[in-house]
């Protein structure tokens, strides 16, 4: 894990990407589609949403992403998903060591209607799942799986929805949120920290002040958010 967000010489170029959060009503309340990276591949054995690079047929900025968004979750899963079911939710930006970077713009999504079944190629994806966000989290927490922090502070954001309905018309009413991503170690633990946090600029996480971080404790991630 550090040496995929502080494994790089710094000076990594900044590329567009973007990534859809679908969801969807299970048995046991709200589902989102993951995907495991196959190992080898850029990130590979990770579990991640839909999503991959801005390529110059999408076009640019914003509707670019949103262009990509839709294409990659098609090529990634089969399911096609319309561009204005697309709900922005947040716009992450890496740290500057990772090794590689991709400023990346987060939708949520509900799975359309009638959508046919998940089909990934075995190829640059290798499995995928249909979870409840907590159930996600807790597979983390016992080291089952392997997530990015905008992933996991994703699946935060949406655990506590009820259903599909509650968590879009949740993120429809929020503002979107924007991470420029800093990585600090403490006592051992690697650190992201995020605007606006008090120690953000300095890289001194005992300054009192608002916190808006998550300490990547391997006995379970833990997410501070206050002013």
């Amino acid at each position: 894990m550090a040496d995929l967000l502080t494994g790089g010489p710094g000076d990594a170029p900044l590329l567009d990407a973007a990534t859809v959060v679908l969801v969807r009503d299970g048995a046991a309340g709200l589902e989102c589609l993951m995907l495991r990276k196959t190992s080898g591949q850029a990130f590979g054995g990770l579990w991640v949403f839909p999503g991959g690079r801005v390529e110059a047929d999408d076009g640019p900025g914003y509707d670019g992403a949103r262009a990509a968004a839709v294409r990659e979750a098609e090529e990634e899963t089969g399911l096609v998903i319309g561009a204005t079911d697309l709900v922005p939710i947040a716009h992450w930006t890496p740290p500057l060591e990772a090794p590689r970077r991709y400023a990346t713009w987060f939708f949520l999504a509900p799975l359309p209607a009638g959508a046919a079944e998940v089909v990934v190629d075995g190829g640059e994806i290798g499995d995928h799942v249909w979870t409840n966000p907590a159930a996600a989290l807790a597979r983390h927490r016992a080291r089952e799986i392997d997530l990015l922090p905008p992933t996991w502070v994703t699946l935060h954001g949406i655990e506590s929805a009820a259903d599909m309905a509650a968590a879009l018309a949740t993120a429809r009413a929020a503002e979107v949120d924007y991470y420029t991503t800093r990585m600090l170690r403490d006592q051992g633990l690697m650190v992201s920290v995020w605007a606006p946090d008090a120690g953000y600029e300095s890289g001194d996480l005992t300054v009192p002040g608002a916190r808006h971080r998550l300490w990547m404790d391997p006995a379970g991630w833990r997410y501070e958010h206050t002013t």
